[in-house]
């Protein structure tokens, strides 16, 4: 059996393996790990817009409040993690963030064997929330559904108005993930 020579060219003997090594390494650097990798160092969030006037959300539930906790932590979740401004004002906000609670269910999660007294409970909060760009017109979320829930139990003093308010924060966080724009 012969052996196949492994040699190479000529131009590539006389130049140093760093020197080969470095140039790949400066032409993945200038073409950018995102078209490679898929990192980048650009917002999540839209950039065309700069404020947000967010809407009290429509409650069509039995439970009253709850509306009031979801619109203000949204609000507070917006400014945190985005770089958007929320304005009081509709008229001069770039956007416009509106959405309905369609429902506040609750469930028993776990219940005391011999009496069946429920031990651990849960809130389920659900929304259909709209955002909609008012320079151009158009709905960057439409009709989207949303639900997010906090588990409490009375044995340990937590009431059903402390899991509704964990319940409202889970859901801003799910909203503000849904302003992402795709990648």
């Amino acid at each position: 059996m012969k052996r196949q020579s492994q040699h190479k060219p000529r131009w590539l003997k006389s130049i140093p393996a760093v020197t080969i090594c470095a140039a790949l390494c400066a032409c993945v650097y200038l073409t950018g790990c995102a078209e490679l990798a898929g990192y980048s160092s650009e917002s999540l969030f839209p950039q065309d817009v700069g404020s947000v006037y967010v809407e009290m959300f429509d409650n069509n539930s039995f439970r009253r409040g709850t509306e009031y906790e979801l619109t203000d932590a949204l609000a507070k979740n917006i400014e945190s993690v985005t770089s958007y401004k929320i304005i009081s004002s509709r008229d001069r906000a770039d956007t416009v963030l509106s959405g309905q609670i369609t429902s506040i269910d609750t469930a028993i999660l776990s219940a005391e064997r011999e009496t069946g007294r429920a031990l651990e409970k849960e809130v389920r909060l659900h929304v259909v929330v709209d955002w909609k760009n008012l320079k151009t017109g158009e709905l960057l979320i439409d009709n989207e559904s949303v639900s997010a829930s906090a588990s409490y139990s009375e044995w340990q003093n937590q009431s059903f108005e402390y899991a509704s308010s964990l319940a409202a924060n889970n859901l801003a966080r799910k909203i503000v993930e849904l302003m992402e724009k795709e990648w």
